[in-house]
């Protein structure tokens, strides 16, 4: 396992393009720029990839991930997180990255700083990585309910 001190926002340049933490910066590069064509490059096509985060709620499938991402990017509220504070472990065929991210949720009314632990798996498949699974939860409740009303317009129950 080894503990990486840099933050991941999308920017990031210098790394193994064939590596996995290539493959974690080109997610965080669509995520922050609300690009869905750039995150299906990051994930796992098909039926076996699951997410489970306080916004999407638990997903299982490329096809309901995505539908997940697109609610988020055409709502009024505006995401962008850095991941940090992070460790990554594994082996070539599967990566997992376990951290933080912070970042902030704006919306025409106003604008919440974020704080999720945050756990991202990726596997390596027909010569290249994708993110199998990810898992998002936010500990603060007031945090909580408050990004839910900012994306959701209401507070729900939790899957994370």
């Amino acid at each position: 396992m080894s503990s990486i001190s840099e933050q991941i926002f999308g920017t990031e340049t210098g790394h193994d393009p064939g590596g996995p933490l290539a493959a974690l910066i080109a997610f965080y590069r669509g995520f922050n720029a609300r690009d869905l064509d750039s995150l299906a490059g990051t994930w796992l096509d098909g039926a076996d990839p699951s997410m489970s985060n306080p916004i999407g709620g638990l997903r299982r499938g490329w096809p309901s991930i995505r539908e997940g991402y697109a609610r988020l990017f055409q709502g009024p509220a505006r995401v962008t997180v850095a991941f940090h504070d992070f460790t990554m472990q594994g082996d070539d065929r599967a990566c997992l990255f376990v951290g933080r991210e912070k970042g902030r949720c704006a919306w025409p009314g106003g604008e919440i700083a974020l704080r999720i632990r945050t756990t991202r798996w990726f596997v390596h498949r027909n010569g290249t990585w994708r993110q199998l699974h990810h898992h998002g939860s936010i500990e603060e409740p007031a945090l909580l309910a408050a990004y839910q009303r900012s994306i959701l317009g209401t507070e729900q129950a939790s899957a994370s």
